[in-house]
């Protein structure tokens, strides 16, 4: 059987360095590898979700010796959990190189980075060796920093410094639990440190404590999340889509993969001040929203809002004392996980093909754009609408399960649920300053979406309904595991 897991990770880097050795790297050729990669990779993963998963453990599983001294071996591996963040990953990947065919500046040197970092992105959702896992998480960042400082806005080079930093750091406590997780354990396999958790007490304690850390800086979550606005509004558009999309999802995949079924215990007696830290991160990332007047770093705090209604949902489903309302909670924040990925990469996506045109991000100097460009004003107004949780629409369904499951178990938490009324403001708001009244006669000759952009947004458009109308198709995926999780 084909190891389908290990050629959709490595396709990206390979192509990658096929693009490097050919001795024409115009920007058509460039976009053309890149396209054609990405949606090959795309592809591999439909046939992966096609083989299935198993209730109650991995599947899939490819498994080679690595360094046998220490335990450690080339181990891949898919459940409910993660198999929705590949399938999300390999998409986006393959819109942003479709969106990115406009980048001509050293465009060959762009679309490697971002193929390095596809693969380093499928790596972290599907190692099931904790010193694989480790490397595929730092390697992102290398990718990502050179994307926003080489390819970014005005102030590029301090917010990718400071991206870099920050999660750079963050990232070494993890690697300190690690190796506390491999010498209790003698093994760097993942599976070994869930099915049979050893670390007890203060050693469990502390484990956890720097599983939190890097996690929470990574989701962002409050109070360590100052990294993630500037970075948005500097990274170019496909960036932005990635770093939403894709690598905030390694910090709440971490949260409920690491923290909640490497530390069980650890994690259920922190459970309330987890549950704290996501609410505050929920009313604190929809007020800061509201403050911004700047499209990009509004919808950067959306994701601080959002990401704390993840973190709400695995710490609900910790501190459950009913198992279904534990599996309502999880299988409510990983849905949750899906479709921020869709609902914010579509509108990173339209605010990008907007400040293509205008050059301008701030709603002040807009107004009245419906009328000149109704496909661009309707996809944002139909992802707004996602975003704030109309249902019928992606978030409501995971939004739902979160704050029933937080109902049943804590009914004090869904004081949270004042941020979705403090987003469905800020969206409304950001909707009428830009899309309604009076046109801007400075933007009469502004020119709505082209071909290529509908290619890149209407199939998050059409998920995003999916999703919200008709939910069961990837629910079931993700409920085959979260139903046999035990902790």
């Amino acid at each position: 059987m084909l190891p389908l897991l290990s050629i959709a990770t490595f396709l990206p880097i390979l192509g990658g360095l096929v693009l490097m050795a050919l001795p024409d790297r115009s920007a058509r050729v460039t976009h053309g590898v890149s396209i054609g990669v990405t949606g090959l990779t795309f592809l591999i993963t439909l046939a992966i979700w096609a083989r299935g998963i198993v209730p109650g453990g991995f599947a899939q599983i490819e498994e080679i010796s690595w360094i046998p001294a220490i335990g450690a071996a080339y181990r891949l591996g898919l459940d409910g959990l993660s198999l929705p963040l590949v399938l999300l990953t390999s998409l986006l990947f393959l819109l942003s190189a479709i969106y990115s065919a406009r980048v001509t500046e050293r465009a060959a040197t762009y679309v490697v980075l971002m193929l390095m970092l596809e693969t380093a992105s499928l790596g972290t959702f599907m190692a099931l060796d904790g010193l694989l896992f480790y490397i595929f998480f730092e390697v992102s960042l290398v990718g990502m920093y050179f994307m926003i400082a080489g390819w970014g806005y005005e102030d590029r080079q301090r917010a990718a410094l400071m991206f870099f930093l920050y999660t750079l750091l963050g990232s070494l406590p993890l690697l300190l639990a690690i190796l506390g997780l491999y010498l209790n354990s003698g093994s760097f396999d993942m599976r070994v440190w869930i099915d049979a958790p050893s670390l007890t007490g203060i050693a469990a304690m502390l484990a956890l404590i720097a599983m939190l850390f890097t996690f929470a800086v990574k989701i962002p979550a409050f109070p360590v999340h100052t990294w993630l606005p500037a970075a948005h509004v500097q990274a170019p558009t496909a960036g932005s889509v990635i770093l939403a999309g894709v690598m905030l999802k390694f910090g709440t995949y971490g949260l409920i993969r690491f923290a909640l079924q490497m530390t069980p215990e650890a994690f259920t007696r922190a459970g309330v001040v987890i549950l704290v830290f996501g609410v505050v991160s929920a009313i604190y990332g929809a007020f800061a929203a509201l403050a911004q007047t700047d499209l990009k770093k509004m919808i950067a705090y959306t994701s601080v809002n959002h990401m704390g209604y993840v973190v709400m949902g695995v710490a609900v489903a910790a501190l459950a004392t009913d198992p279904a309302i534990r599996v309502v909670a999880l299988d409510g924040a990983t849905l949750q996980m899906i479709s921020h990925g869709i609902v914010t990469g579509a509108l990173f996506f339209l605010v990008g093909m907007l400040q293509d045109r205008a050059h301008v991000r701030d709603m002040g100097d807009f107004g009245g754009l419906l009328g000149q460009v109704p496909w661009l004003g309707w996809a944002f107004i139909l992802s707004a609408f996602a975003s704030l949780g109309l249902p019928g629409l992606a978030h409501f369904p995971a939004e739902f399960q979160v704050f029933l499951a937080t109902l049943n178990a804590q009914p004090w938490a869904v004081v949270a649920i004042l941020a979705i009324v403090v987003t469905a403001g800020l969206y409304l708001r950001s909707v009428a300053a830009v899309f309604l009244g009076e046109l801007n006669q400075k933007w009469a000759a502004m020119p709505d979406l082209d071909r290529r952009e509908m290619l890149v947004i209407v199939p998050l458009l059409i998920l995003t309904i999916l999703i919200g109308v008709a939910p069961a198709w990837l629910l079931n995926m993700i409920h085959t595991t979260m139903a046999s999780l035990s902790f």
